[in-house]
């Protein structure tokens, strides 16, 4: 596969919880604010934004990858890593692909044209017969393969983890990068890990990655176009759907929607990293 260079961002966005849980008295705690747990008494869900998100990329005539987790139950792990509390926050905040609400979403965004790929458990960088299980499951609910994976919390050990990735049949990862700081630290283009069709998109933009304030943050998001812009670079951006709730993280709609508003302005090529790939495959197909 030749890469003959193209301005590109691709979206993506990781589902790592879809429900506001635990997280409600965590926020009554720290913030002092009882209305948290009033809330969440009301049956408010801030987390669950596939609609809001889909109608947003559906005016600005762009689509996105959406990464759906599979994490297994705590008891399902060895006893050992039961006192973790790392490993009591993920297992108290999993949430089943299966479920008929989740199975109904991820087929909507199927049949909209939006990409549907695997976000790798905490546990399976390196465990190619867990990561199968999920594979299996996830293209269980959508009834057809898929191709691209990010692994939860970008826990990666390359190139073992892009092996097993390449001998399940996906087609590309997207999981390297920084959840701290933003830019093109892996290079501009997709990476050919073992010279074959296999690709790594690195990831440029995490949006826990920017700055906190939001002006800042806008500042390097049009920086990093423009570099990308001068460079042919693919930029990948992840902005996780709980993002989306103004209520609970102000100022990152918007955010977002500037960045793929000025990304089009600026000539360049918007979409989900499995249709990029395509697109790749395509011009090595040209005569």
């Amino acid at each position: 596969m030749t890469d003959p260079g193209e301005f590109a961002v691709c979206l993506t966005h990781d589902v790592d919880r879809p429900y506001k849980t635990y997280q409600w008295l965590h926020d009554a705690i720290t913030e002092r604010d009882p209305s948290h747990v009033g809330r969440a008494l009301a049956g408010e869900n801030p987390y669950w934004k596939f609609e809001e998100l889909m109608g947003l990329e559906e005016r600005l005539g762009v689509r996105s990858a959406f990464y759906f987790l599979n994490e297994p139950s705590l008891f399902e792990k060895p006893p050992r890593q039961w006192a973790g509390p790392s490993r009591w926050l993920e297992h108290l905040g999993r949430y089943d692909v299966t479920a008929p609400e989740i199975r109904e979403v991820i087929r909507r965004l199927d049949r909209g044209g939006w990409e549907v790929g695997l976000h790798g458990s905490y546990d399976s960088a390196r465990d190619e017969e867990r990561l199968r299980h999920e594979k299996g499951v996830l293209e269980g609910v959508l009834g057809h393969p898929i191709r691209g994976v990010r692994q939860h919390h970008l826990r990666l050990d390359p190139p073992e983890t892009w092996r097993i990735h390449a001998a399940m049949g996906l087609s590309y990862d997207t999981s390297l990068g920084s959840s701290t700081t933003c830019g093109f630290s892996h290079g501009y283009r997709p990476i050919r890990p073992f010279d074959d069709d296999f690709l790594v998109f690195p990831l440029t933009i995490m949006e826990v990655g920017l700055p906190a304030d939001t002006d800042e943050a806008w500042d390097e998001c049009e920086y990093l176009l423009e570099e990308a812009r001068e460079n042919d670079a693919v930029m990948t951006v992840l902005w996780h759907p709980r993002y989306f709730d103004d209520r609970e993280f102000p100022g990152y709609r918007e955010l977002y929607e500037r960045l793929v508003e000025r990304a089009i302005e600026m000539g360049a090529w918007v979409g989900p990293p499995g249709e990029y790939y395509d697109r790749l495959r395509a011009d090595t197909a040209a005569p």
